[in-house]
């Protein structure tokens, strides 16, 4: 019975102690990079661009695009076409955990730590404008615990790193891990086409 009781205190020792080493950890700020999206169906791959919004029909995805990524052997061609398929006016795209999940499922990650939210992207043609891209901010029964977003962003033809501080935000619980948002009134004739790749939290 002792040496039971002895094993059990042990148990609760080490219990606290790895506790002690998380806490200490956020508390100093020590967090690895988190990817969001890196390559087509790459394991890292936390997040899932399954959230469409707004005027959805307008939009194409061709997410194995091989042509010119900025690293890896993929990267993401988003196409809008500004037609107005649900008469929004706008149109955009939430990266999920799990795959469509509104607030209504339990899933997401503790972001807690990450200083800054990392992307690549560039246009086709460049001066494309992206109106919103941020983190966080899905409602709901399990609703993330913050958004922070920035914009308008006008693109380049090359690759541009972009980065956005989460340093003050609360990632507690983030299930819409990136999302963007382009409105029609700022899309030329014929809509855009633009290129995401190596998406993370660092």
């Amino acid at each position: 019975m002792f040496k039971k009781s002895l094993s059990i205190l042990a148990l609760i020792g080490m219990s606290i102690g790895i506790c002690m080493v998380v806490a200490a950890a956020a508390a100093s700020g020590t967090f690895k990079m988190f990817p969001v999206y890196t390559d087509a169906k790459s394991a890292d791959n936390h997040y899932i661009p399954s959230g469409w919004m707004g005027d959805y029909g307008d939009l194409k995805v061709k997410d194995m695009y091989a042509e010119n990524p900025h690293s890896g052997a993929t990267c993401l061609q988003w196409k809008y076409n500004a037609k107005g398929a649900q008469n929004a006016g706008w149109a955009g795209v939430y990266w999920q955990n799990p795959a469509n999940n509104w607030g209504s499922k339990k899933g997401g990650y503790e972001l807690t730590g990450a200083k800054k939210l990392i992307f690549w992207a560039r246009g086709e043609k460049g001066g494309e404008i992206i109106a919103e891209v941020g983190v966080g901010g899905i409602t709901g029964k399990y609703a993330d615990t913050d958004k922070v977003s920035e914009g308008p962003i006008k693109l380049s033809k090359e690759w541009k790193k972009y980065e956005i501080n989460v340093s003050e935000a609360d990632l507690t619980y983030i299930s819409g891990g990136f999302f963007w948002v382009a409105k029609g009134e700022d899309m030329p004739e014929g809509g855009m086409t633009f290129y995401l790749d190596d998406i993370r939290f660092e």
